[in-house]
């Protein structure tokens, strides 16, 4: 069997790195204080995108204020920034993995809807030496909702868009990807990522 194309393996953060902080902590955050429970991660998305945090255009402040303003969700600005956070855990079959595939002469590198707190979280994790490449929507001032995304990081990487396989929890982001002519994998489970991984890079990941 011949080697696959892809040259460049990209991960998302939150969901696949790490545990989902975000949508698992708005979610008990909700539960806690007896809101819409379902609701809770599609308002925070919203409300990080419409206040221009996530594309650091907007601060945290912004964000936690039109987040309350539209939920009822109650805590100061760091209580509710500490609870998110503290629900990134890294996942070190993940950060594993990712070191065989550099081992094999893949370029890896991080595409994420983030802000600020992806700096943060790094102090406290130190995953950031992993990769080759850290893009982060905060810095970027564009995000995975908008399908450019793609082709930017695609020509910062000085690669053809077929060369890159993105890897993303968030199906409607794994079909941009492939729309602008990447691969990409939905991540579901760790078991059915790797198999669908070995298959598009036609080799076996040890990890």
């Amino acid at each position: 069997m011949s080697k696959s194309v892809i040259r460049a393996v990209l991960f998302d953060y939150g969901g696949v790195i790490v545990e989902e902080g975000f949508y698992n902590g708005l979610l008990q955050l909700a539960k806690e204080q007896s809101l819409p429970v379902r609701s809770m991660p599609e308002e925070g998305m919203n409300a990080v995108y419409d206040s221009g945090f996530v594309l650091g255009h907007g601060t945290a402040t912004e964000f936690w204020a039109l987040l309350r303003n539209r939920t009822g969700l109650e805590g100061d600005d760091d209580f509710l920034t500490n609870r998110v956070n503290n629900g990134f855990i890294i996942r070190q079959r993940v950060i594993d993995l990712i070191r065989s595939l550099r081992s094999k002469g893949y370029v890896t590198g991080i595409l994420s809807d983030q802000t600020h707190w992806l700096n943060e979280l790094d102090e406290r994790d130190h995953f950031f030496k992993e990769f080759d490449h850290i893009y982060n929507s905060y810095y970027l001032g564009k995000g995975k909702r908008d399908p450019t995304i793609f082709t930017d990081v695609v020509n910062d990487l000085k690669l053809q868009p077929g060369e890159v396989l993105f890897i993303d929890d968030n199906e409607k982001n794994v079909l941009r990807a492939r729309e602008m002519g990447l691969k990409a994998i939905l991540y579901v489970d760790h078991k059915s990522f790797i198999a669908e991984l070995e298959e598009i890079l036609k080799e076996d990941i040890d990890y």
